[in-house]
């Protein structure tokens, strides 16, 4: 029946085609960068006389539907010259056209290009762009440019601390967030736990947050969507791009397979600071390092039609004593398609497959342990330009994922011991969805739609029956949760259906246009998470194990409201933008006390489904030109989890109360700026604090056959101290760049200027003196002085 629904709303809006006057025409082309011929995404172009615009698309495409007449086209994108060009639309035009950058002319000014007012007109929120050029300005740890940790800086976005990888969006887990790589999933997103990004920045051209009001083409998690595009390779000419660190070093070389019509891309990176721990006798046998590889081809078939495929691989491995090596990472593959039916109809095709490993070898325990998650992807998307005030995009895709949960092997491979491999699960996830985007008067602009996402558990699996259909059981004399013990197994063959869901996902957002500077918006989304990650700490790694949901372990289910007010001022100069929102999320998953994640062949005795709350207040204000530019972020917000008890005797977790989940951080509060002084130097500082992450202290001790026991209070009803830090930075490009085909910069960071001891963690110990707890801080930064050389040519 919602199917049915859903396909009659989708032949009534493709109906709507017709609707519209013979005597209007389209116009639409590719924008490019001059240089290398690089598609450029989110350009404005901008019509005047109606005050109209367009927004290039992800792959540089714009077009917009006009009645005929007499037009001025304005071309404007953040760091290029603004183009100004007249058109006499007759009939439909495809215009292309090449940007230059606007630093080859004001090179002591950052400009952001023509006053279009596109962030107060559209109806889009809770979204934050970043150019690679502001990334590239801020200073970071050991001065390696870091593509997540310059999302830390904005608001609404934060980390479990140093050392800790992934991010959390508006108090969610760091595997609530959607992470794509040209479309293609990352699994996990840092380098050696959280200190580097898997982001190569030299290969980024474009990235995106979408904290809420999150378009209908995006699914699979519950609170964010980080899209980021790797660059095509200039068809213009070779170019090699490349960096010197202290602990690490990178290259890129880009360049045309075919003059203008093909290109290649493919950079490196690696870390080599455990080079220099092989000379120390100490840590000789200790390492950790990472290396990774981003490649790209592109080729335009003609004026309708490119190819690209590109690809990511990246590993890191940590070695202690040789006693203990995990190596994990990431390998992308993706094969796209790009059609232009039309002048208004433009189509994408992608064929994407993604691994995740994770290994341990574990020699003192004489086992090794594998485990991880695959999928094949295949999905196909069109956006429909009907006319300049009516847009549709609709498309569908399937994503069938293998997971592996662990295999065991001895170390020795010729003892004998056979190996060990935990059920392998299978899961299907189709997808369809329709979205429009449409302008109702000149203050009022829409976007609404859904997604219909259905999900299958499939074998070859062997399923545990348990009594009442639970596979946790309360005891109530203690206290406690324990493991229930199956009563029966069901073995499912391959592909065979264990569970099945189906949801629909609403998404819907406003923007009222108060005046040409500022407007306010609201919006709602709903979003499915199926796969859920099994693990030990708040952020991903060291013990990482997906899972897909089944008869015991839902999906989560999360909806999210915000509300916000937007304003520019002084010709776009400067720009406030403040929102406020409310996230709720069904089935979210906790732990019973004492959970043991390694090579459990039944994870649902382990887990119960509770669920999640965040809301909070967010303020930006944010210089966009001049000498001087940056913003100042600040985030109120609140995040909890309740796990209530099951029936009137069970307690649940924490009395079944809602208690801090481990990602609240009431403040956060984030400054950044960059300083031009002149063509040779530039300067950059960052400054950041937020609250201390939610923990769980002893608040006494008793004795149990002569040992001392620690006596825990509730659940994260404790905190870190207040985490803060302040870096700066500066640039020196030499004069002698001018004319030569070399070019090169120094750039000099201080990490953590003034030496603040933050706490990654703190533990707890028996003095053995006193024979009372004491607390132990471990701190993972002091102040960090850095050097790094960076070339193109």
């Amino acid at each position: 029946m919602i199917l049915k629904k859903c396909s009659c709303l989708f032949v009534f809006l493709l109906l709507t085609i017709s609707s519209f006057s013979q005597d209007r025409f389209t116009l639409s082309g590719t924008i490019t960068d001059n240089k290398n011929n690089e598609t450029l995404i989110g350009v404005n172009v901008y019509i005047p006389e109606i005050k109209s615009v367009a927004i290039t698309n992800e792959y540089g495409f714009y077009s917009i539907t006009l009645p005929q007449g007499n037009y001025t086209m304005q071309i404007s994108y953040v760091g290029f010259q603004t183009i100004t060009e007249k058109v006499v639309l007759l009939e439909n035009t495809k215009i292309n056209f090449s940007l230059f950058d606007s630093s080859e002319i004001l090179k002591e000014v950052i400009v952001s290009g023509q006053n279009t007012g596109s962030n107060i007109r559209s109806p889009e929120m809770s979204l934050n762009k970043l150019s690679i050029s502001a990334i590239k300005r801020m200073p970071v740890v050991l001065g390696e440019v870091d593509i997540l940790k310059s999302l830390l800086l904005l608001p609404g976005v934060t980390n479990a601390g140093e050392g800790a990888s992934g991010f959390n969006v508006r108090g969610g887990g760091a595997d609530q967030n959607l992470i794509l790589l040209d479309e293609a999933t990352i699994f996990n997103s840092s380098h050696v736990f959280g200190f580097f990004s898997v982001f190569n920045p030299d290969a980024i051209k474009d990235l995106k947050l979408y904290k809420g009001g999150i378009p209908a083409r995006y699914g699979g998690r519950a609170s964010s969507v980080l899209d980021i595009y790797q660059k095509d390779g200039s068809s213009k000419g070779f170019h090699v791009d490349g960096g010197i660190g202290l602990i690490s070093s990178r290259i890129l070389a880009e360049g045309p397979l075919v003059k203008d019509k093909g290109s290649f891309l493919v950079g490196g990176r690696s870390s080599y600071a455990h080079l220099f721990l092989k000379l120390s006798e100490d840590q000789k046998d200790n390492s950790a390092y990472f290396y990774d590889l981003n490649t790209k081809l592109s080729y335009k078939l003609n004026p309708n039609n490119n190819l690209y495929l590109s690809g990511y691989f990246g590993r890191d491995v940590f070695s202690l004593n040789k006693s203990f090596i995990n190596i994990y990472g990431n390998s992308t593959l993706n094969l796209r398609w790009n059609h232009l039916f039309s002048d208004k109809l433009f189509s994408n095709l992608s064929l994407i497959y993604s691994d995740y490993y994770y290994g341990l070898d574990l020699d003192f325990v004489g086992f090794k342990w594998d485990s991880g998650i695959k999928n094949y992807n295949i999905k196909y998307d069109f956006k429909n330009y009907i006319s300049d005030k009516f847009k549709l995009n609709y498309g569908a895709n399937a994503i069938y994922y293998d997971f592996n949960p662990g295999t065991i092997r001895p170390s020795d491979e010729n003892s004998g011991i056979n190996f060990d491999q935990l059920d392998k699960k299978y899961a299907f996830e189709p997808a369809l969805y329709l979205s429009a985007e449409q302008e109702i008067s000149k203050k009022i602009s829409l976007s609404y739609g859904f997604r219909y996402s259905l999900f299958y558990r499939l074998g070859k699996s062997t399923v545990n029956n348990y009594e009442d259909n639970n596979p946790v059981t309360f005891n109530a004399d203690l206290q406690i949760y324990e493991k229930a013990t199956p009563i029966s197994t069901r073995f499912y063959d391959k592909n065979k259906t264990i569970k099945s869901y189906n949801n629909l996902e609403p998404r819907f957002s406003i923007a009222y246009k108060i005046n040409d500077d500022q407007s306010v918006k609201a919006s709602y989304n709903r979003m499915v998470q199926y796969l859920q990650l099994i693990s030990n700490t708040s952020s991903p790694t060291p013990l990482d194990v997906w899972t897909p949901s089944d008869s015991y372990i839902k999906p989560q289910i999360a909806d999210q409201v915000a509300l916000g007010y937007f304003k520019n001022f002084t010709n776009q100069t400067y720009s406030l933008e403040v929102e406020t929102y409310y996230k709720k999320v069904q089935n979210r998953l906790d732990y019973i006390d004492g959970a043991d994640l390694i090579a459990n062949k039944a994870i649902e005795q382990i887990i119960l489904n509770g669920q999640l709350r965040s809301y909070g207040l967010e303020l930006m204000f944010r210089k966009n030109e001049g000498k001087l530019n940056g913003w100042i972020s600040y985030t109120l917000s609140k995040s909890e989890q309740q796990t209530p008890g099951r029936t009137p005797l069970e307690t649940g977790i924490n009395d079944g109360q809602w208690y801090n989940s481990v990602y609240d951080k009431l403040h956060n509060i984030a400054i950044t700026s960059s300083y031009n002084l002149n063509e040779k130097w530039s300067f950059g500082a960052n400054f950041s604090l937020q609250t201390g992450q939610a923990a769980t202290y002893p608040k006494g001790k008793y004795d149990y056959l002569g040992i001392s026991v620690p006596s825990y209070g509730l659940r994260n009803e404790n905190r870190l101290p207040t985490y803060h830090h302040m870096d700066i930075g500066a640039t020196l490009t030499p004069r002698k760049n001018n004319g030569r085909n070399w070019k090169a910069e120094w750039v000099f960071s201080v990490y953590n200027l003034y030496n603040r001891k933050n706490a990654a963690s703190i533990n707890f110990r028996e003095n053995v003196d006193t024979g009372n707890n004491e607390a132990i801080r471990t701190s993972i930064f002091g102040i960090v002085p850095a050097v790094s050389y960076n070339f193109k040519f």
